[in-house]
Formats: C-alpha cells, structure tokens, sequence
C-alpha cells in the first residue's frame, strides 16, 4: 500500500487522508444542500395540509346540511365544490412537494458526482497502478532476474539526464553484464517507485 521511503510514505498517506477528507466533506455539502433544497417544500406542505384540512371541514359540512329536508341536495352542492376545490389546492401543494424534493435530490447527486468522479477516475486508478507495479518491483528486486528486469525499466522509461547521471557508458555497462550498472539501475527504477533496493524498511 505505502513506499519503503520514509517521505514518498508519508506523502502517499498523506494524499489518502486529503482523499478520504475531500469525499466527506462533498458527500456533506451534498447532504447539507439536499436539506437546504428540501425546506423549499414546507410551504407545499403546509398548503396541502389546509387544503386536506378545509376539504375534510366543507364535506362533513355538506353532509350535515344534505340531511335537511326538501331542499339538502341544493344545498350540498356549494359545499362540494368548495371541497374540491380545497383537494385541488392540497393536490397543488403535493405536486410542489415533489418538485422539490426531485430538485433536491439532482443538486445533491450533481454536486456529489463530479468530485467523486475526480477521484474514482484519476486518483483511484493511479494508486491501483502504483500498488501493481511497486508490488511486482518488491518481489522480483532481490533476485539476479528481477535485478536485470528493472535495470532494463529503468533503461527504457527514466529521463536521459537521470540515466546519465549513472554514467555516460551506463546503457554499455549493462549489455556488458556489469553488476554494479545493473544495480545502479535497478535501484534508479525502485527509488522512482519510492521502494529500496533491499527488502529492508528504514
């Protein structure tokens, strides 16, 4: 998971904290947003539940008055009108519910969505690839084989200036077999990977 090197470890811990803290501290904001969004709808709420209130009110009314004799069915129509009319208001205040809490929802997952696609898409596949290739340099970095393979790493993706740093003749050296070049590379390509050369840590 982490470097043989003292400092590559500690930036690489370091990294995974502001990765672990970046990911609360959107998923938070999402959260804190999604309520915030949310309290657009307690008016909504209040209307469908005046609404249900008076349409519930103007129907037993109506029911009461429609027992009067001769003349309760004319009488009742008022009332049911005026308590379908109140369900269209609490139906209205449903339907703005709603809205609300589906616009909540989407700024959520927007403002979620794109830091945590930062780092499942970039930061995750890096640290993947270096566990592979550090997991793969430690276990082959103490045989004559796995030497030679990272010599030749190290041949093919260092800098120029960091391979003539080894020594003009270094890429001569190593065809030659010389055991001190193939070291010196070997050890180049780990120390990129932030590993040492031996199996011992510090």
């Amino acid at each position: 998971m982490y470097a043989d090197r003292l400092p590559v470890a500690i930036r690489q811990l370091l990294t995974d904290i502001l990765v672990i803290i970046w990911v609360y501290a959107w998923i938070r904001a999402g959260v804190w947003v999604h309520d915030l969004v949310l309290k657009l709808g307690v008016p909504g709420q209040k209307l469908e539940s005046a609404g249900g209130g008076i349409a519930d009110n103007l129907a037993d009314a109506g029911s009461k008055v429609g027992r009067v004799p001769l003349v309760g069915d004319d009488l009742t129509a008022p009332f049911t009108r005026a308590a379908e009319a109140a369900r269209s208001l609490a139906e209205a205040g449903r339907d703005q519910q709603e809205i609300v809490g589906n616009l909540a929802l989407v700024l959520a997952l927007l403002l979620v969505a794109v830091p945590l696609a930062l780092v499942l898409f970039l930061w995750l596949p890096a640290r993947v690839k270096w566990i592979r290739r550090a997991g793969v340099a430690k276990s082959v970095r103490d045989q004559p084989a796995g030497r030679d393979l990272l010599a030749l790493r190290a041949l093919a993706s260092q800098p120029l200036n960091r391979l003539t740093a080894l020594g003009p003749d270094i890429a001569q050296a190593w065809r030659n077999g010389d055991e001190s070049a193939v070291d010196a590379l070997a050890a180049l390509e780990l120390k990129d990977l932030g590993l040492r050369p031996s199996g011992r840590r510090p």
